[in-house]
């Protein structure tokens, strides 16, 4: 195949196996230029992401004994019933004649409804429920109440 290319320029005028050969080279240099300089740039792209992930790894490193000692603070497991707990809790933040009905739901959980409560202290019921009991919020629907600032909310609780 080369002694055929060899061949084929040998035929040519002096001024045509000049063009060819500058087109041949011009077409490889293209070639070059289309791969190199993509290739370039996506190096370029991950050098930067693996400098980001390093500073990242560093700060997890450093805050690291912060979040140990996050570990042993885990409320601990509740000593009452979901129940008992809730409606406590509740009357201690001032919602009990907010707190219109609690139902055990079949999954361990706790269907509570409240109506015409003040959001902020709901809120702050709810915060208190999760760091000092571990009550997490499955799920909750809360809706504009009468007067300003009032909720009707709707929440499905969880120990632990």
């Amino acid at each position: 195949m080369i002694e055929r290319a060899l061949q084929y320029l040998q035929r040519l005028q002096p001024r045509e196996r000049r063009m060819v050969l500058g087109g041949a080279i011009a077409a490889l240099l293209l070639i070059v230029v289309a791969t190199v300089l993509p290739l370039q740039r996506s190096v370029a792209t991950i050098e930067q992401r693996v400098e980001r992930k390093r500073d990242d790894l560093q700060w997890l490193r450093s805050i690291a004994p912060q979040l140990a000692g996050l570990q042993g603070s885990a409320p601990p497991p509740l000593r009452e019933s979901l129940v008992v707990l809730v409606d406590r809790t509740a009357r201690e933040s001032g919602l009990s004649k907010s707190l219109v009905g609690s139902q055990p739901s079949g999954d361990g959980g706790l269907n509570v409804r409240l109506d015409q409560t003040p959001f902020d202290t709901l809120i702050g019921w709810l915060s208190q429920l999760r760091e000092r009991y571990g009550v997490r919020v499955e799920s909750a629907t809360i809706d504009a109440g009468k007067g300003s600032g009032n909720v009707t909310a709707s929440l499905v609780l969880h120990a632990g």
